[in-house]
Formats: structure tokens, C-alpha cells, sequence
């Protein structure tokens, strides 16, 4: 990520129900964020689109206070956002004051293509008729989300005075970069009073009856919002999740709570895969960095290869698309790097900022390269090989020659203007990398995990140009070994049996305990004997937390439980940790990992944060939030996934026609797990795992296509 962010829980002045937390809906690259209330405040929420801030307030009041919260919530699919509320004492009118507790305060909304849809409903529950005046308070500021997220501009565009026109308020924004930008909230009945900023309603209704008004937020007016309207877009948008959720397998067990678990990460990942014209793409996560991210997508697309291969597809080919050709300190990019970001909004396109499409991740390149060699190998579909072949070469070509500026053989990175980041592995804070005494290192900085992706981008590729028939596949695996003696022979510290974190500019390791060394596992560099005690040190107490594996060990100048990177828990560096340890046939430690994060997500409404702090585990204590983590985030959502993988010790070869299954395990309290329609080539196979006994778990295949091998080994 670039920087980062601070999200203040909603608080409302007129409430007594203390810190809200904040709940997100999204449908391509417009996205909203309130409050449980299903407020926008002005603070970090609101109707974003192309990030751009389209609506910055909207807050619903009844008799000029907000209703009491009963519940809230978004549906189990992410598409439609349910409150459910009782009105505060009414003021008096025609002489009788109606007492709180009277009216059901009922809101619903769900976000389809670029527009926000609401129903508001009062229901009297009372034995007389209510008066009840409604007011709605709106604005729309315009703030590109760099600002919103605390960026100050010297100058802002021009900000129109809003229009008024019947039922309906029109906002116009002329931006520096010459866009104008408009949007427009409209009612479905003309308010008794409208102003720029609030629309005041007089609700009359017998008892048993209820009232409801329908409003509509979008960039420009469609037509008047009704019922119809509102049942049409929830069916849209509901359809919609429904087919990008059912893409791919999604695992049966036979643990209800297991199974909610997955389902929620795939619903939430289906939230944020949006379609591009080069295939699908998992944005990375609601609220600041619904967009795609060159490492996020690939790590999340590498996540879900066994279940969903789809998904690299589509990330594969959309990288390609933006591979850089041009050298620009600015965006930090150089021919064949790989994107790391990009953005829609007017700092972005005026170059306040250098992320309209910025090329600042030292590991993006090296990781597209690996994954398109996974991939391959997952599906045999070497047509879109072929297709994106001249991208692979740029890349590598990048590793050979900018990536090494220090002509020694590691990948290394320093940032190219003052405006990028300063750490450019996915520990990117500015504190994340650091001596052992707590100095930063003189850069150019070469962090140890970069060199393990680089070792697969270059083993992918020796395998690659095998199969495509092209020269050069026998140096790339050489450069693959070379790089792997490297890292043996440079980074390791066998007096704490594990990797320094980075070797700086002055050739000198940072030793710090760091989990980077897990990635290293997760792509096989390590030798069988370190490997072990890599493992061993993962699992330990300065590490394991039993809720997951830390950032960074306990005890080491820099760690902090509530920091961003040096001693929090990433549920991601967790999954590459853990499928790291499947890698070397570590069953034990991995299973009682992922049973950490599920017992984690158990405490968090079945979704996995971004992070969460890495206080040890207490007996009876829930696990302690990160408070400005973002939720949903697609690699923490797909984190089950590769550590379901891994514990079931699956692999799959479609190049040989061959699924092999190596000492399955199944996960705590699951007896019986099946992955149906699990596709290979244009073959399928159900695969079905049930636990004998303690310790031994059966696999099995049924409806095997007779061009499909199942091996398995207990």
C-alpha cells in the first residue's frame, strides 16, 4: 500500500451508543462507507466513484434527532446494508407528544454500477396517528480520497453552489485537471422544504401503517426514485454477486461455522473482483485501496490458483497491460517493471500525487513473472502464456539489469523522487525495515523475500521457454540456483536459525527476526534443514501469538503489537507463512495456524481484517483490531484458501494430467471436507477428505475424468 491510513470510528453527536463500526458496499469502482447508523459523516466515510468523494454527508434525523440503533448490518452476500432503529421523543404536534420507541426506523441500501439506492421506512406501532418530521442533511464536497485520507492541496477546484430543482439537489465540481464532476440526490417525493444541504419531510400515518421515502445518489439524475427502481437495482446487484461468487470451487465441510468462514471470504472477494475489459480483478481492499494493486491482486490471484484460476487470468493479463515503457523517477518506473498502483481521481491526474499509475514495488515484477509459471502449470493454458510471453521477457529483463543497481545479483530498490515510497517490499511504512539496533539502512535496499520471488520469477521462467519452445530456459534456471546460493549464503544468521530481513547499500545485513523469512518457504529457496528450523522459529512464542504469526519478532528494537508492521499480524504474510511450512511437509504447526485465524475470524463476524495487533492470546479474550485496518481486504480474504490448500497437501499438474494429494490433514473440528467440480484442463474431479482417525485423514475421487491422474500419499 502507500501510505499508512487513519479511519476515526464514527461518532454522532446526537448519539449515546458510543464508536459505530463501519460498514462498506461496492460495485465496480464506486464504493460506500457509514456508519452502523447508515450515516456519512464527512470524516473518512462516504459515496465514493473513481475516487473521487461524490457524496460527503448523509444523515437521516426524525423529529431532529437520530434514531436509537437496534442492529445493523450488510447482508451475507455484500449487497444490501440493513439498520434497524426506534425514534427518539417526537416534538409535540397537534397537541400530542409521541414518545420514543413508537416508530420502527427501518433503511436500506445497496450500491449498483455508479448509484446509491435507499429505502427509508417508518412504521407507527403506536395507537394514534404520529406527525413525524424527517429531515435528511446531504452534501457532496468532491475531495479526491488522498485528501479525504489527510493530504493537504495548496488549491482545489471550483465547487459550484448546489442547484435546486423540484425534488432533486445537482452538485458540480470543476476539478484543476478540467474534469467536471457532478452529482445528484434525488427524492422520490418533492420535500416540504429543500435546501442546499437538507431535505425536510412531514410523515403523516394512522397506526399499523408505515411511510416510506426513496432516495437516489448518483452522478447524474436517471429518473424519479420509486419502488421499482429500488427492487430493480437490489436484484441487479444481488444477480451480479451471485455469479462472480460461484465462479470456481468453494469448499463443503461438515462444520456449519467452518463453512460460513469460506463462504464470507468468497463473497468478499467476489465484492471486490471487479470486471475489467482484460479480465477479472480483485481490487484490494474498501476503503482506501479499492483499486487494483500490482502485488495484492497477484498474492490474492495466487491464493485462490487451486480454487479459482481465473482470477490470475485475469490479473495476469491486466498487469501486462500496464507494463511500464517508459523510465519516470516520478512514478518510479522503468521499462518492464510491473505496476504497483493506480488511480482515477484529480491529484492523481495532476501529479499531486505519483499513484495514477506508479510503478514503486520492487516485488510486483518479480512476483508476476512467478505467478504466470504457476498458473501455467494450475491450467495448462499456454495460449494466454504465449499472449503476454513479451511481458514475462521485459520483466525479467528489468530483474537482470535496473532491478540489481548494485551489480551483486540481488534485487534491490530506492526510491527514484522524494514523493514515492521509501519501502518498496509489502512492509512499505516507513519504519518496517531496520537495523538491529533500530537505525534505517543506506539504501539501495535489498530485502530478503524480494530475492525468493525473483528466484521463482526465474525458475518460472526456465520452465516457461521450455515448454514454449523459446531460448534461454536453461540460464534462467541457473540464475534461479545462482540466486538461491545467494540467499544461503548472504542472508542466513545460523546463530538464531533464521534470514536477516535486508541486506542495505553499504553490504550489510539487517538482522532482525522478521516473518519475510516465511516467504522464502512459501517459494521453496530454503534448504530442507533450514527450512526446519525457519518453521521452528515461526512457531515459536516471540512469534506465534496463537492468533497468528507476527510481523516481527518480540523482542527486537522496533516490535510494537499495535503497529502497522513490526509486530502486528497480516492475515496474507500468515497464508504464505503457513503454505511455506505445507511446502516442506509441516503439517502440525500449519494446521494450528490456520485454526488461529479461523477462531480470529470467529471473533470478527467471519471476515478476516487486513491486520490485527499481535498481543498473545489470553484464555476468554477475543483478539485485539488494528483500529484503522481495512475490511474487506482481498488478500485477507483469501488466506483460507492457500492454507486449506497447503493442509490438504494438494497440488496440481495439469501439464501431466495429475492432481497429487501428499498427507492430507483436515482443518480443527472438520471431519468431512469436498471440493466439487475441481477443474483441470477441460477435465473435471470431485475430490472428498474425511478424517479416519486423529492423525489420518482418507482422500478420495469421484467423478475423475478418465484423462485425469489422482495420486495420493498418506
Amino acid at each position: 500500500m502507500n501510505d499508512i491510513a487513519v479511519i476515526a470510528p464514527a461518532l454522532d453527536e446526537h448519539r449515546d451508543e458510543g464508536p459505530l463500526r463501519m460498514l462498506a458496499l461496492k460495485a465496480g469502482d464506486c464504493f460506500l462507507v457509514a456508519d452502523g447508523h447508515g450515516d456519512i459523516l464527512g470524516g473518512s466515510d462516504g459515496l465514493f466513484d473513481a475516487d473521487t468523494r461524490i457524496l460527503s454527508r448523509l444523515k437521516l434525523l426524525i423529529g431532529g434527532s437520530g434514531p436509537t440503533l437496534l442492529s445493523s448490518g450488510v447482508s451475507s452476500d455484500n449487497v444490501v446494508f440493513t439498520f434497524h432503529g426506534a425514534n427518539r421523543p417526537l416534538p409535540p404536534a397537534g397537541g400530542r407528544q409521541v414518545p420514543p420507541g413508537v416508530l420502527h426506523v427501518e433503511r436500506q441500501r445497496v450500491v449498483h454500477a455508479d448509484r446509491l439506492y435507499e429505502r427509508i421506512r417508518l412504521t407507527n406501532h403506536g395507537l394514534d396517528e404520529v406527525l413525524a418530521p424527517l429531515s435528511i442533511e446531504f452534501a457532496a464536497d468532491f475531495k479526491d480520497i488522498f485528501e479525504v485520507r489527510g493530504q493537504t492541496r495548496r488549491k482545489r477546484g471550483r465547487l459550484e453552489r448546489p442547484v435546486i430543482n423540484g425534488r432533486q439537489v445537482s452538485f458540480r465540481y470543476e476539478g484543476l485537471d478540467g474534469v467536471v464532476r457532478t452529482s445528484v440526490i434525488a427524492f422520490s417525493e418533492p420535500p416540504a422544504r429543500l435546501y442546499p444541504d437538507r431535505a425536510d419531510f412531514l410523515a403523516s400515518f394512522q397506526p399499523r401503517t408505515s411511510y416510506e421515502l426513496f432516495l437516489e445518489v448518483g452522478p447524474a439524475f436517471e429518473d424519479i426514485p420509486d419502488e421499482r427502481r429500488f427492487r430493480i437495482a437490489t436484484a441487479a446487484a444481488r444477480k451480479a454477486m451471485r455469479t462472480r461468487a460461484r465462479l470456481g470451487v468453494t469448499p463443503r465441510s461438515d462444520s456449519p461455522a467452518f463453512n460460513r468462514w469460506t463462504t464470507q471470504s468468497r463473497v468478499d472477494l467476489a465484492l471486490l473482483t471487479t470486471e475489467l475489459p482484460t479480465g477479472r480483478y480483485p481490487y484490494a481492499g474498501i476503503p482506501w485501496f479499492s483499486t487494483p494493486f500490482g502485488r495484492d491482486g497477484i498474492l490474492t490471484a495466487w491464493q485462490m490458483l487451486l480454487f479459482d484460476p481465473g482470477l490470475a487470468r485475469g490479473v495476469l493479463s491486466y498487469l501486462a497491460s500496464r507494463q511500464s515503457t517508459e523510465t519516470n523517477a516520478f512514478r518510479d518506473s522503468a521499462p518492464g517493471k510491473i505496476m504497483h498502483e493506480t488511480r482515477k481521481g484529480e491529484m492523481s491526474a495532476l501529479g499531486e500525487v505519483p499513484f495514477g499509475l506508479y510503478y514503486g514495488g520492487v516485488d510486483t515484477t518479480p512476483l508476476f513473472v512467478a505467478l504466470a509459471g504457476d498458473y501455467a502449470r494450475r491450467t495448462g493454458d499456454m495460449v494466454l502464456i504465449r499472449q503476454i510471453w513479451p511481458a514475462l521477457r521485459k520483466a525479467v529483463e528489468w530483474l537482470e539489469t535496473q532491478g540489481d543497481s548494485n551489480g551483486d545479483g540481488l534485487i534491490d530498490y530506492a526510491r527514484a523522487a522524494e514523493t514515492g515510497l521509501s519501502n518498496q517490499g509489502w512492509k512499505d511504512s516507513y519504519d518496517s525495515v531496520f537495523h538491529s539496533d533500530g537505525r534505517f539502512p543506506k539504501g539501495p535496499v535489498a530485502l530478503v523475500e524480494v530475492q525468493g520471488y525473483a528466484f521463482a520469477a526465474w525458475r518460472a521462467m526456465g520452465q516457461l521457454a521450455s515448454r514454449l519452445g523459446e531460448p534461454g530456459g536453461e540460464a534462467w534456471t541457473a540464475r534461479a540456483e545462482t540466486m538461491r546460493q545467494a540467499v544461503e549464503d548472504r542472508f542466513w544468521m545460523d546463530d538464531v536459525g533464521g534470514y536477516g530481513i535486508a541486506i542495505d547499500g553499504d553490504g550489510r545485513l539487517c538482522r532482525p527476526l522478521t516473518s519475510n523469512a516465511g516467504h522464502l518457504l512459501f517459494v521453496g529457496l530454503p534448504s530442507p534443514e533450514r527450512a526446519n528450523r525457519v518453521i521452528e522459529t515461526l512457531s515459536g512464542a516471540a512469534f506465534n501469538t496463537g492468533w497468528g504469526i507476527r510481523t516481527l519478532a518480540r523482542g527486537e528494537s522496533r516490535y510494537n503489537p499495535m503497529s502497522y508492521h513490526n509486530g502486528s499480524i497480516w492475515p496474507h504474510d500468515n497464508s504464505l507463512c503457513a503454505a511455506g511450512m505445507g511446502r516442506y511437509g509441516e503439517r502440525e504447526h500449519l494446521g494450528r495456524l490456520l485454526r488461529g485465524l479461523f477462531d480470529t475470524a470467529s471473533d470478527m463476524g467471519m471476515r478476516l481484517p487486513e491486520l490485527f495487533c499481535g498481543f498473545p492470546r489470553r484464555p476468554g479474550e477475543p483478539p485485539v483490531p488494528y483500529p484503522v485496518s481495512c475490511s474487506p481486504q482481498a488478500w485477507a480474504a483469501g488466506s483460507v484458501f492457500l492454507m486449506l490448500q497447503s493442509l490438504l497437501g494438494i497440488e496440481v499438474d495439469a501439464f501431466a494430467g495429475e492432481v497429487r494429494i501428499t498427507r492430507p490433514r483436515l482443518p480443527a473440528g472438520v471431519n468431512r471436507l469436498s471440493l466439487p467440480n475441481l477443474a483441470v484442463g477441460d477435465c473435471e474431479v470431485d475430490l472428498v477428505f474425511e478424517r479416519v482417525r486423529e492423525g489420518l485423514v482418507v482422500a478420495s475421487a469421484t467423478r475423475c475424468h478418465e484423462r485425469l491422474r489422482v495420486t495420493t500419499v498418506s
